[in-house]
């Protein structure tokens, strides 16, 4: 019983930092990647469909992405969609292709960027708070149960706070390493 508490809350800990790893892969830096784009939808045919469903983007230059959408009538729709998103892109239209040019980040934008990044490490952090709390709850009921000693729970108490220390490390870890990358010029 106390391995499946303690397996769950590392499922759940997994979940929040994979979570902010997608997060973190959206943020711009100062290179094109494809994944820039994950968090932009398009209204196709009416539906809210994500880039990556409805063309190829492709990566030829390191400031440049070219997007070719398979259905040709769609191209409007996803430069429209690509300049109302809070990426700052202006995509140009080469017939049936977009190019996207990704200008340098100013100095102040990165700083933005930074603080976004941190603001993700701070709700990854507060997810793995609320998973120890519950952990720490199915214990107490457990306790109350009868199902395991005093001894066995504060045993167990002490190893739902190292993984979260360690999760939290983590997180930290993650958060200074996009942080160097989004600053680095």
């Amino acid at each position: 019983m106390i391995d499946d508490v303690l397996q769950e809350l590392r499922d759940a800990i997994q979940k929040t930092q994979e979570a902010l790893r997608r997060e973190l892969s959206r943020l711009r830096t100062g290179r094109a990647h494809s994944g820039m784009l994950d968090g932009i939808r398009v209204d196709y045919y009416g539906q809210s469909t994500p880039i990556a469903q409805m063309a190829t983007i492709g990566v030829p230059e390191p400031r440049m992405l070219t997007i070719k959408p398979w259905d040709k009538s769609s191209v409007s729709a996803v430069d429209k969609a690509i300049r109302e998103s809070d990426l700052g892109l202006n995509p140009q239209v080469d017939g049936d292709l977009l190019r996207v040019p990704v200008p340098a980040l100013s100095e102040q934008r990165r700083k933005e960027l930074v603080k976004v990044a941190k603001k993700h490490g701070e709700e990854c952090k507060i997810a793995a708070r609320k998973a120890r709390h519950d952990a720490l709850d199915i214990l107490a009921e457990l306790k109350e149960a009868g199902d395991i000693s005093e001894d066995d729970l504060e045993r167990t108490k002490k190893k739902v706070d190292d993984v979260i220390a360690e999760a939290s490390h983590a997180v930290d870890a993650s958060i200074t390493a996009k942080e160097k990358e989004i600053l680095t010029v």
